[in-house]
């Protein structure tokens, strides 16, 4: 539709000088505004109507469009665009409202302002239509004065404004809330501050950058100044952090961020802001150097966004503490054993194959707390934390248990000699040098299991074993050592069970009188017989039940079921005696001598028939106790024997405190003591009795030329197969009377 064939266009903008212009002093930025009608000279009165309008401070520019589908085009291109302009009759009738429908729904542009034209009042759209499509005003041509054209401009820019704003607040708003959530998220400082700054510079959605800073003690390992340290950066580089802020080479930097702390408030400058971050007893500056002076609406975004920050900045620090009692140890500040779990889970899980994890177990800790205090224990402790942190600077440590300490590191570093060397040298605790040593266990990469764990149950298996070894002090994990365990732990277990069903046997083997030849007595011997009817050596299960506690209920058994055999005997062999083998977790009862009493008198026995049996390696665990149960046990009248002799390392002044009766010769001693030479330390304990006055017995006894060398010796006793071998109690009361 051109003008000439509009009657009415004649009356566009006419004067209306008797109304006040609305005219302002403009800045360089301006307003575009699309004018969109098929006739030129409505692009032309237009502009020129407006042409000194400034609107909140800005001209106007113009773009223009002369039918519905340029307008659309023009629109998708332009992104500023804040005001339309538009008529409504172009190629078509409904051309104009065909650019609405594409504005709102296809650009799905809420903002951008229309103000409908037409010279036509037949053509109007329906006020269901204004409504619908968000058609901000609707004039006929001969409506627009000049004043009412540029009244209806100006109120739909500050219409756009408000929407602009609003919305400019509502999208900060989401940023604020739905970074909350992240921030939340974040549970240690370092990875919380950078959020905090990552997230500053999407609230002010242009480049800056920017530093966390706060004082370096207790905020920073090993750090122990109130100088500030920068705790994450962004826009600058990353080996500032953890730095002191003079690192960042700012003089102005530096007296701001010191400024903005001892003030504790907020600075907006034009070129920089320094934030002051507070909640309870944790306080940081966060520096900013600016593009360009923050708008009001980012100020007001910037104070709400702040406060949340102020508030996680407290809960991280209140986290990192959590954290620290549950991960860290309390003495030596190292990892603890939790921590040490979960570092064990990244080194099972790691590709590294050439790493090693071990555990580093102090020897006789306890008795340096016992003898100097659990102070210098503990400064004991720090000090071989701190020389294991600075010699193995590129490993990982935790204290995993009191005098335990847990390493992980290249294998070429940690081996059994260097871990070693770490002990070399004395250890300053308070006023005391300590010289101590420790033992080592193993895991490498090689054989680790996949969690932490299980790692950690390797390690602490190799440590066990090396805690066993006098020489070597250190062990590494091997499968075949958990199968062993694990075998262990089974016959153990088959143990329990068969002890707990009867199962075990007492059996006899005969001692008898070198003099008379007669059966004086016999040795009592453990037998376990399976379900099977296989029998499993003493060797092998003994060592089992002293490891697993059952011996303790095993020789309480022996003892009663020795005791009841003497009293079937009493009648038709009173002369008989049953010696039995005593262990060292026996002894340490409290109330061993007691219940032996007990069971001698509950059946009513001659206490000298019975003889308990113990060993050199017993007298050297605890000898005073062993010697002061003995004395207590012989003055009931119970007979002592002191069995393999000369085979430990016993002193001979503990031999003449012992309340004993008999010493008993090793079989070692007796094998080729009828060969010459070979009868020396046999004559020697035959003697040593003689003159202790002891009756001496030996054993092992399987040649008539080994009988012969012992009658020469003067040897009282004797057993072994060359007489009878070990039988169950049935056939030893056989046995007895054909020996009368």
């Amino acid at each position: 539709m051109q003008a000439s064939e509009n009657s009415n266009d004649d009356f566009l903008f006419i004067d209306d000088s008797d109304e006040e212009e609305i005219l302002a002093f403009g800045s360089d930025e301006t307003w575009q505004v699309l004018i969109v009608d098929d006739d030129p000279e409505i692009h032309s009165v237009t502009q020129l109507a407006l042409s000194d309008l400034i609107v909140l401070g800005r001209r106007l520019e113009y773009l223009h469009a002369y039918s519905g589908k340029d307008a659309c085009q023009l629109i998708k291109d332009h992104k500023d665009i804040v005001l339309v302009l538009l008529d409504v009759v172009m190629e078509t009738d409904d051309a104009g409202l065909n650019v609405v429908k594409y504005i709102r729904e296809t650009l799905q542009r809420k903002d951008i302002r229309i103000v409908l034209r037409t010279g036509q009042p037949g053509y109007a759209p329906e006020e269901s239509v204004i409504k619908e499509y968000d058609i901000n005003d609707y004039k006929t041509k001969t409506e627009l004065t000049r004043r009412k054209l540029v009244t209806t401009v100006f109120a739909a820019i500050r219409s756009f404004q408000q929407i602009a704003t609003v919305n400019e607040n509502r999208l900060g708003l989401e940023t604020i809330v739905s970074g909350a959530t992240e921030l939340s998220s974040q549970h240690s400082l370092p990875t919380y501050s950078q959020e905090v700054l990552s997230q500053l510079k999407t609230l002010i959605n242009e480049d800056i950058s920017a530093v966390f800073c706060a004082r370096g003690q207790g905020i920073i390992d090993n750090i122990d100044d109130l100088s500030f340290y920068i705790l994450a950066q962004i826009g600058f580089d990353d080996s500032l952090v953890n730095q002191k802020l003079e690192m960042l080479e700012n003089e102005q930097a530096n007296k701001q961020v010191k400024a903005c702390f001892l003030q504790q408030k907020h600075q907006y400058l034009d070129d920089s802001l320094n934030l002051y971050v507070a909640k309870g007893d944790y306080r940081s500056v966060i520096h900013v150097i600016l593009s360009s002076p923050l708008t009001e609406i980012q100020t007001q975004l910037l104070n709400v966004f702040l406060s949340g920050v102020a508030v996680g900045y407290e809960n991280v620090h209140l986290f990192q503490k959590l954290t620290n009692a549950a991960y860290k140890d309390w003495l030596t500040n190292l990892p603890n054993r939790l921590e040490f779990v979960r570092l064990l889970d990244q080194f099972a899980q790691s590709e590294q194959e050439n790493q090693v994890a071990a555990l580093i177990d102090i020897n006789h800790f306890s008795d340096i707390n016992d003898a100097l205090g659990q102070d210098i224990g503990n400064k004991l402790l720090t000090a071989v934390g701190q020389r294991m942190q600075s010699i193995y600077s590129d490993c990982q440590f935790a204290r995993v248990g009191a005098d335990v300490f847990g390493i992980i590191g290249p294998a070429d570093c940690l081996t059994p000699e260097k871990l070693m060397a770490l002990f070399h040298q004395p250890f300053k605790a308070g006023e005391q040098h300590l010289p101590i040593n420790a033992c080592f266990g193993f895991c490498t990469k090689e054989h680790a299991q996949s969690s932490g764990v299980q790692v950690l149950n390797q390690i602490n298996i190799a440590l066990n074993i090396a805690k066993k070894n006098p020489l070597d002090h250190f062990s590494y994990y091997h499968p075949d050592i958990e199968d062993q365990m694990q075998w262990r732990l089974n016959m153990i277990s088959q143990l329990r069970k068969d002890f707990g069903n009867n199962c075990l046997e007492l059996w006899y083997q005969p001692q008898l009188s070198l003099s008379t030849g007669k059966v004086i007595g016999a040795e009592a011997l453990l037998r376990w017989r399976t379900a099977d009817g296989t029998y499993i050596s003493p060797a092998v299960f003994i060592p089992l039940a002293e490891y697993s506690g059952l011996i303790i209920e095993i020789g309480d058994w022996v003892i009663n079921q020795a005791c009841k055999q003497l009293q079937t005997m009493e009648n038709d062999f009173p002369d008989i005696s049953i010696s039995v083998n005593v262990s060292i977790p026996q002894f340490r009862q409290d109330n061993f001598v007691d219940n032996v009493i007990n069971t001698i008198t509950r059946h009513k026995i001659r206490p000298n028939k019975l003889e308990l049996e113990i060993t050199e390696n017993i007298l050297m665990d605890e000898p005073q106790i062993i010697i002061d149960t003995l004395t207590k046990l012989k003055a009931q009248g119970i007979s002592i024997a002191l069995d393999d002799f000369g085979t430990g390392f016993s002193s001979l002044s503990y031999l003449q405190k012992l309340p004993l009766d008999r010493l008993k010769i090793d079989r070692a001693f007796v094998t080729d003591i009828d060969k010459e030479g070979q009868s020396i330390i046999a004559e020697t304990i035959i003697i040593l009795g003689q003159k202790m006055k002891l009756k001496v017995i030996a054993e092992g006894i399987e040649e008539i030329e080994q009988e012969k060398r012992l009658i020469e010796l003067g040897c009282d006793e004797v057993q072994g197969f060359y007489y009878a071998k070990p039988m169950p109690a049935s056939d030893f009361i056989n046995f007895l009377p054909q020996q009368r």
